[in-house]
């Protein structure tokens, strides 16, 4: 039976308890950087679009479900499940996690156990030993356990650090998830836009081969000289260049729509569809709400402060560490008697060790931590200056667009007018062939044109929705609230 001194064994856990009980922290106390957030957005004046608060209390879905699409929402729902840049986010945000786990061990104790056996002989030539020239086995098993309790803080500075790199990943993989959604997204609805001028062309090449024939048959009536028909064969040449082309578009945004979908594109397709998409009404909320509503600004913030709980590291390292240590085992010459008591060995004891001289190296390990501080926080103030940008941007360029828009469709209903009366003069004669071919590259030019302003206006619904976080919220951080 093992037999160790009761009174030993009191006075060290005595002082371990001691020490871990009276431990304190290095780390400094932390705050959120200080920013400069303004009252209100410049862009909000924008025709449908209103700070509206009480439009936060709504349930937060996912933020493209807004446009009403149900094959948006497919491949939305596919971006999580294969996309590779999404999986190596979850990756990296599952490697964060295990080092805060690791981190954590070091609370707890280190135990170890093991058995040995080994012969060894003494040199005949020692002299005055009793083992000369003999050989000697040994056989043993034992086990030994050792812990250091967090005295400074050590282990605690190390675990926030650990747990704010896993939140900041954790934001991370929501700024991927936005960003990615947001691509295909944009693809998307740029796809649909193609498709709806692919319509308006193939309308236009049919009805200009329509319009050649007829020139065709008044030269063989004698009634037109060549140019009318060279004209109109001209025009339907052009349109059926514009056309091909945007089937060229068309293919390169779908294989991308593909890649971000995680599928190869050769085995992807998506059918031709016209439809009108409306704009959806987005509340652009508060500034300030901006700081809670972004992944990346949420990212930046947790990097500042793991940088603070590095600080914390680097003061740690000035003080002393307490190292509580136990061994017992079995130890015999003879496998005989191994399991006997008198083959009983053990030890108990603590250590109390620090580091006196090391040339200035915590020294400048603690300049660099406040450094990486310092670094941290201007990436977060630049961060939110960026979103703030973003925000902005894509408020004006809505407001922009509103306009542009209601401009160039009296612009086009002007052209289709204008083809209309022209068409007339030229078959009362009046006109040559030459000043329809005109009346309709125009009315053309401002159809597309039309179009890809209302294109413009969907994609910027797309960027200020992204810019606006999603819908994401930053209490969905894991343990955002607690403290170690």
């Amino acid at each position: 039976m093992l037999n160790v001194p009761v009174a030993s064994i009191r006075r060290n856990l005595a002082i371990g308890v001691a020490c871990a009980l009276t431990a304190c922290s290095t780390l400094p106390r932390y705050t959120n950087p200080s920013v400069d957030v303004p009252d209100h957005y410049a862009g909000t004046a924008a025709p449908g679009w209103a700070v509206a608060a009480p439009a936060d209390a709504q349930p937060r879905g996912p933020w493209w479900t807004l446009f009403n699409d149900d094959e948006l929402n497919r491949l939305e729902a596919r971006v999580d499940v294969s996309n590779q840049t999404v999986a190596k986010a979850v990756a990296q945000l599952q490697a964060a996690r295990a080092m805060v786990d690791y981190q954590r061990a070091g609370y707890a104790p280190t135990i170890t156990a093991g058995a040995a056996q080994s012969r060894a002989r003494l040199s005949q030539n020692v002299l005055g030993h009793s083992l000369a020239g003999k050989t000697v086995p040994d056989y043993s098993v034992g086990v030994s356990a050792s812990w250091e309790p967090d005295l400074f803080g050590r282990v605690k500075d190390a675990t926030v650090n650990a747990r704010d790199n896993a939140q900041a990943s954790e934001a991370d993989l929501e700024s991927v998830r936005l960003s990615i959604a947001s691509d295909l997204a944009l693809d998307y609805f740029d796809l649909r836009s193609l498709d709806r001028q692919k319509k308006l062309l193939d309308d236009s090449v049919t009805a200009y081969t329509a319009a050649l024939k007829i020139v065709q048959q008044q030269l063989n009536d004698g009634a037109i000289d060549a140019s009318a028909v060279a004209q109109a064969q001209t025009q339907l040449e052009s349109t059926r260049t514009m056309d091909s082309d945007i089937d060229v578009q068309r293919a390169q945004l779908q294989h991308a729509i593909a890649t971000l979908i995680g599928v190869p594109a050769s085995s992807f397709a998506l059918p031709q569809q016209v439809r009108d998409i409306a704009l959806p009404q987005i509340p652009a909320g508060l500034p300030s709400q901006l700081l809670e509503r972004r992944p990346d600004i949420a990212a930046a913030e947790r990097r500042v402060a793991a940088a603070n709980a590095q600080i914390g590291e680097a003061h740690a390292a000035f003080y002393p560490d307490l190292t509580l240590s136990a061994t017992a085992g079995l130890e015999s010459t003879f496998f005989a008697p191994w399991l006997t008591a008198p083959s009983l060995f053990w030890s108990i004891g603590s250590q109390l060790a620090g580091t006196l001289f090391d040339g200035g190296r915590r020294d400048a390990a603690l300049k660099g931590a406040n450094a990486q501080y310092d670094g941290a926080v201007a990436d977060y103030r630049q961060t939110v200056l960026v979103a703030f940008q973003q925000v902005e941007d894509n408020l004006s360029a809505l407001t922009t667009l509103a306009s542009e828009a209601d401009s160039e469709q009296r612009a086009t209903s002007a052209a289709e007018l204008a083809l209309k009366l022209t068409t007339n003069r030229y078959q009362a004669g009046a006109v040559s062939y030459l000043d329809v071919v005109t009346a309709q590259t125009i009315a053309l030019t401002n159809e597309r044109t039309a179009e890809q302003i209302d294109a413009r206006r969907i994609d910027a619904s797309v960027q200020l929705l992204k810019a606006l976080g999603g819908g994401w919220d930053r209490a969905t951080l894991t343990d955002a609230q607690r403290s170690e």
